[in-house]
């Protein structure tokens, strides 16, 4: 039994990211904003009788609850950074938020198809006043939201390595998203209200309807693609492969296995099987690994080679 302290051999497992607390606190800022709008819309339609407001209302209710859950995933991986539960930390706690608010743009996407197929076959009559008034004040909402999402998503990629997806925070990338589709759908809507009430054309609210609907269907695939990766432990890449085994291959020692898996927004662990004629203590494979600030958990296994050939006989 060791009696000596094994603190030194012991370390964190907190491995969220950097900007984590700025990114939680900016997306409360845009759930409280997007709330706020949600009220407003309801009130003003239950008071006005308008089905307009209020039907723009309950559709701003279901962004709300996804940036909601987007804010909840920032507080619980905080508020469990370090419970040893949580074997790997609470990193993929916003990819796991990211993949639900990624299946809520679908169906948004979805619904917002069938309804806008369904208006180019039977159309109805617009209050083109009213609705251009919505539509303008959910923009400028939306237009503030995405400035403070969007200032945190572009300030981590300054910091990272460019638009690498394997740094993303998939959490803020979701909210962002949420509050962009929101923009988008406000814009295209003053577009066609506009070419309608000026120019005639009822048609285009429909058409402007599709085509919302395929880029926001085109944002929650690249988000589900994404965040589901990391979910499944997908994501590394091959370069990643390559610079760890060039990393702790010397001469001597050959890597025989090797998994690496993201833990949070540019974290990774590794764990990395070798064989030597002469192998060093793990500590100093780990240590060549871990000059790379992105390797946060390195576990090495070393086999001694017998004979000339490591790579075909190990023990």
């Amino acid at each position: 039994m060791h009696h000596n302290d094994l603190s030194d051999f012991a370390h964190s497992h907190n491995f969220l990211s950097t900007y984590h607390d700025a990114n939680e606190r900016r997306t409360r800022y845009v759930v409280m904003l997007t709330a706020a709008m949600m009220v407003v819309e309801i009130v003003a339609g239950l008071l006005t009788g308008s089905m307009a407001l209020l039907a723009d209302g309950i559709h701003m209710a279901t962004h709300a609850g996804a940036l909601g859950v987007a804010a909840f995933a920032y507080w619980f991986a905080r508020r469990h950074a370090d419970n040893p539960r949580f074997t790997l930390g609470t990193g993929k706690i916003g990819d796991l938020a990211g993949f639900a608010s990624a299946v809520v743009l679908a169906i948004f996407a979805i619904g917002i198809a069938v309804e806008s197929f369904q208006r180019l076959i039977s159309p109805q009559a617009i209050a083109y006043s009213e609705a251009i008034w919505i539509a303008v004040l959910g923009l400028l909402v939306n237009l503030l939201s995405a400035w403070l999402l969007g200032a945190a998503h572009h300030h981590v990629h300054g910091h990272d390595h460019g638009h690498d997806h394997t740094h993303t925070d998939n959490n803020l990338r979701s909210a962002y998203f949420h509050v962009l589709a929101d923009a988008l759908t406000s814009v295209l809507a003053i577009i066609a209200l506009f070419a309608g009430r000026y120019l005639g054309w009822a048609w285009m609210d429909a058409a402007m309807g599709l085509v919302g609907a395929l880029v926001i269907g085109r944002w929650s695939w690249s988000l589900l693609r994404d965040t589901a990766a990391v979910l499944v432990d997908a994501d590394a890449d091959s370069a990643q492969f390559a610079e760890v085994r060039e990393t702790i291959e010397d001469g001597d020692a050959s890597v025989t296995d090797l998994h690496i898996w993201r833990v949070g927004p540019g974290k990774f662990a590794a764990v990395v099987s070798l064989v030597a004629a002469e192998p060093l203590e793990p500590t100093e494979y780990a240590a060549r690994l871990l000059i790379h600030e992105e390797y946060v958990h390195v576990t090495v296994e070393i086999h001694k080679c017998r004979g000339e050939h490591p790579e075909l006989k190990a023990a």
